[in-house]
């Protein structure tokens, strides 16, 4: 089976088990999208009023942006998957709790196994403190993070500021331009620890 099919029915099966909370006020689910052979994962935090509406991640203003970034290092959104770790519309945009960020995890974790990527970018705090939750995004952000975890294929990360965030923040926009630039440096990095 396809990479890309074995996404589809893992989709489908968490859309039905899936026990987050935020289900009940969501208009939909909003599952990762993209390449099922990506090198490359970018991870966000919940989906916003488009991307609930559209039932795709980062299709609205943070999700132009993103385009424009990975325009910047040759990249397409076709290239990457994108995903979030928690896979539901938070009511008013609000923070993901940590029991729906729980609930959620098994789908994101299932998603990372199948695409097997070398390197997952975490976008913002909430995505990075997932799987270091003793980590500040101000100083994490830009720097290549190296730890293996059980029953992941990678052990590379990169944490960035959240597009959204940028969008709000002008100084913060060139912050995460210039991390950006970095990411295909990181990936030949990883690929010389590979050898």
């Amino acid at each position: 089976m396809k990479k890309m099919e074995e996404l589809q029915n893992l989709n489908k099966k968490w859309m039905e088990e899936c026990q987050c909370e935020l289900k009940k006020t969501a208009t939909q689910a909003v599952p990762g999208d993209g390449s099922a052979d990506a090198e490359i994962v970018f991870i966000g935090e919940a989906p916003g009023k488009s991307e609930d509406a559209q039932g795709k991640p980062f299709v609205g203003a943070a999700g132009k942006f993103l385009a424009e970034m990975l325009f910047i290092i040759n990249f397409k959104r076709e290239d990457i998957y994108i995903t979030n770790i928690v896979k539901y519309r938070p009511p008013n945009n609000r923070d993901p709790l940590p029991e729906e960020k729980s609930a959620c995890r098994e789908w994101l974790l299932e998603e990372l196994k199948i695409i097997e990527p070398k390197l997952i970018v975490f976008l913002g705090r909430h995505a990075m403190n997932n799987f270091f939750p003793a980590l500040q995004i101000s100083q994490a952000h830009g720097k290549l993070l190296i730890k293996p975890f059980k029953g992941m294929s990678t052990k590379y990360f990169f944490p960035l500021y959240h597009p959204a965030a940028a969008l709000y923040d002008g100084s913060m926009r060139e912050v995460l331009i210039e991390d950006f630039k970095k990411i295909p440096k990181v990936l030949k990095e990883i690929a010389k620890r590979e050898i």
